[in-house]
């Protein structure tokens, strides 16, 4: 078996070498503008799925320039320069090519390319080891192999302190909820036992390798995603039974292991389209990126600002049309702060950090805040010693931020199938409010594990309690009127920011009440619905609470 590898590899290589040339370099090339002839914004059914539209319709939110697809004219007239057209991504209005430098020059020229329109995001195909490579794929700190039937505990604590067991006690499994994974394999995930219903039942509804376009298998490469579906997906009693084992899957390769460069960025933003366009209602991605094989296209701290990586743009993009994301915060904790990876920073995901089994930050686990002054991570599940499929025998533990993204996505896709009228900003406000440091949140936990009965159940919960249960209390949340009030303090002033979901001063100002025994009363004028941030400062004393305006 050894040399068949080898053999394999080899072919592989080889293969790699020729399609698109030895050394040759990626670009992108972005246009200036957009024409279209075959389709119009008023048939949008001709270019999305039902299930697209459907979740449109339920986010309030239209069809957009960014949903028409990239000028075929354009791409014809790019292509007969080039080597080749690797992908075209409709959301940024560009192509991915191979090309040559002469080539790029002549591509420099044409009338329809932005000025800064040609961006080198790749060099040759060669793996240049782990040189420049960050912990991109938050590769395990740990691996113990157990026999099957040895890990009821380990899973029953994992999905324990999620609520995971009560979830199941309600029906809710995922079913009709779409979730796509993107990674950087699903080597084994065809042939692990205790994923062998997704075949058997058609769960996996698409494949799709980004890295190898010309490719049809997405079960190779490596297991990192098989990991991370494992945690979604699985359901055998005798090995691990996952949050969301009857969820429908969209599997996508957009990681290449062999080399760190900006083009996968580029593949995630197009699998995040494709996804889009079949009506995904998850991206789960445990994929980060701030240091590159090319040193000059590292992003710096300053650079987690929401906006400025691409694969940030394309995350935000995403949450922009309805999509829920949750993303793994990464594995760089160590000391200083801000350590998170792109799209980690994006205003719009929910970014995922680890706790170890007494419930405390895993040494590993990146915090925030981010460069424009953001809590990141959002939120914590196990990460340290998870339980989980790798290998096609057996049942293993990993660490790592990881494994602790797609736990949190699996509770999301119970919640949203017994929840179907919530928006995606509904969705994450309850899991945030649902949190065990909520009341507190930081840039270490965010806002703790969430717990799927106060999530599911919240919307209930807060009609029921008192304000005087809490020291701290903004109700009603959500909001559909104008007016709030806000128990907060000991003082009769406070200062109030209002922050919305881009990171943006909406207002700011001073609140005065005549007695701390009462609530400060703040009217909400003109607002457009989604969900906001409240920063609350008394003294010393700050708070951050999300509110969420219909």
């Amino acid at each position: 078996m050894g040399n068949t590898k080898i053999c394999f590899l080899i072919l592989s290589w080889i293969f790699l070498s020729v399609s698109l040339g030895y050394g040759q370099d990626r670009y992108v090339v972005k246009y200036k503008y957009k024409p279209q002839t075959e389709y119009s914004l008023e048939s949008p059914e001709e270019f999305l799925t039902q299930k697209a539209l459907d979740r449109r319709a339920r986010e309030g939110v239209m069809a957009d320039s960014t949903d028409l697809p990239v000028s075929r004219k354009y791409v014809e007239k790019v292509g007969a320069i080039v080597d080749e057209v690797i992908y075209n991504s409709k959301w940024f209005n560009a192509s991915v090519i191979v090309a040559s430098e002469d080539q790029v020059e002549r591509l420099k020229a044409l009338d329809f390319v932005s000025e800064d329109g040609v961006e080198l995001i790749a060099k040759n195909f060669h793996s240049n080891g782990n040189n420049g490579r960050s912990n991109i794929l938050n590769f395990p700190i740990s691996i113990q192999v157990r026999t099957k039937g040895s890990s009821e505990d380990d899973y029953a604590f994992q999905n324990g302190i999620l609520g995971v067991p009560d979830m199941h006690g309600e029906g809710l499994t995922g079913k009709g909820i779409t979730i796509a994974v993107f990674d950087g394999g699903f080597m084994n995930t065809d042939e692990i036992e205790g994923m062998k219903h997704l075949f058997d039942e058609n769960k996996i509804i698409a494949t799709k390798d980004f890295v190898l376009p010309w490719s049809d298998n997405v079960f190779r490469t490596e297991t990192h995603g098989t990991s991370a579906l494992s945690l979604i997906a699985a359901n055998d009693v005798n090995t691990l039974v996952a949050g969301a084992y009857d969820a429908d899957y969209i599997l996508c390769i957009t990681e290449d292991v062999t080399s760190e460069y900006r083009i996968e960025e580029y593949n995630w933003a197009r699998a995040a389209e494709y996804a889009d366009s079949l009506g995904t209602d998850i991206i789960s991605s445990s994929l980060g990126y701030n240091y590159f094989n090319d040193p000059e296209m590292n992003y710096s701290k300053s650079d987690l600002d929401g906006e400025t990586a691409l694969i940030t743009r394309a995350a935000n993009i995403a949450s922009e049309k309805g999509i829920l994301v949750v993303t793994s915060a990464g594995n760089e904790g160590g000391g200083s702060a801000t350590t998170i990876t792109a799209p980690a920073d994006s205003k719009g995901v929910l970014s995922i950090g680890s706790v170890s089994k007494d419930l405390t930050r895993s040494s590993f686990s990146s915090i925030g805040p981010t460069a424009d002054g953001r809590i990141k991570p959002d939120l914590m599940a196990l990460g340290s010693g998870v339980r989980l499929w790798r290998g096609s025998n057996a049942t293993s533990t990993s660490s790592g931020t990881s494994f602790s993204a797609p736990q949190i996505s699996a509770l999301a896709a119970g919640i949203w199938q017994g929840r179907p009228e919530w928006t995606k900003d509904e969705l994450v406000y309850y899991l945030l409010m649902s949190g065990s440091n909520s009341d507190e949140p930081n840039s270490e936990l965010g806002y703790g594990v969430p717990n799927f009965e106060l999530a599911y159940y919240g919307e209930i919960l807060d009609v029921e309690l008192s304000p005087e249960v809490y020291e701290t209390k903004i109700y009603p949340n959500p909001l559909e009127g104008k007016e709030l009030f806000i128990k907060f303090g000991h003082e009769d002033q406070c200062t109030y920011t209002l922050i919305n979901g881009n990171g943006q001063i909406i207002s700011k100002d001073m609140l005065s009440r005549t007695s701390n025994k009462d609530p400060y009363e703040l009217k909400i004028n003109s607002l457009n619905k989604g969900l906001y941030i409240i920063e609350l400062i008394e003294g010393i004393s700050s708070e951050r609470h999300p509110i969420l305006i219909r």
